[in-house]
C-alpha cells in the first residue's frame, strides 16, 4: 500500500485490534500488515506509548512453556478508540469526497 501510517494511524488501528479482545503483540502485528508493511520490533514503541498514556494495560500468560505478554483495553483506552474512530471517519468522509472531484456541498 502506497499510503504511510502515521502516529496516530497506527494508535488508532492497535486501540481497535485489542478493543475486539486482548491480543499479543505479534497478532497484532499481523492484523496491521494487512493495510501497511511494517516490522513486528515497529509495534512495539506504540504499544510502550499506549501502555504510557493509560490506554492499555498488560499481562503474563503461559504459552508453550513461554510467558507472552497481552494487551488489554482500559477505560481511557476506549474512549481514545472512539474519539480517533470519530475523527477517522471524517477524515475518511474528506478524501473520499476529494478523490471523487471535491464536489460534495458539505
Amino acid at each position: 500500500m502506497a499510503f504511510p501510517l502515521t502516529a496516530p494511524l497506527l494508535d488508532f488501528l492497535v486501540l481497535s485490534v485489542i478493543t475486539e479482545g486482548d491480543a499479543y503483540g505479534y497478532q497484532i502485528s499481523q492484523i496491521i500488515k494487512r493495510a501497511a508493511p511494517m516490522k513486528d520490533s515497529a509495534l512495539y514503541p506504540v504499544l510502550k506509548r499506549l501502555q504510557e498514556h493509560g490506554f492499555v494495560d498488560t499481562y503474563d500468560r503461559q504459552y508453550q512453556g513461554r510467558n507472552r505478554k497481552y494487551y488489554r483495553i482500559t477505560e481511557a483506552g476506549r474512549s481514545r478508540q472512539a474519539e480517533l474512530l470519530q475523527e477517522w471517519n471524517e477524515y475518511k468522509f474528506i478524501i473520499d469526497d476529494i478523490a471523487k472531484g471535491g464536489i460534495s456541498d458539505e
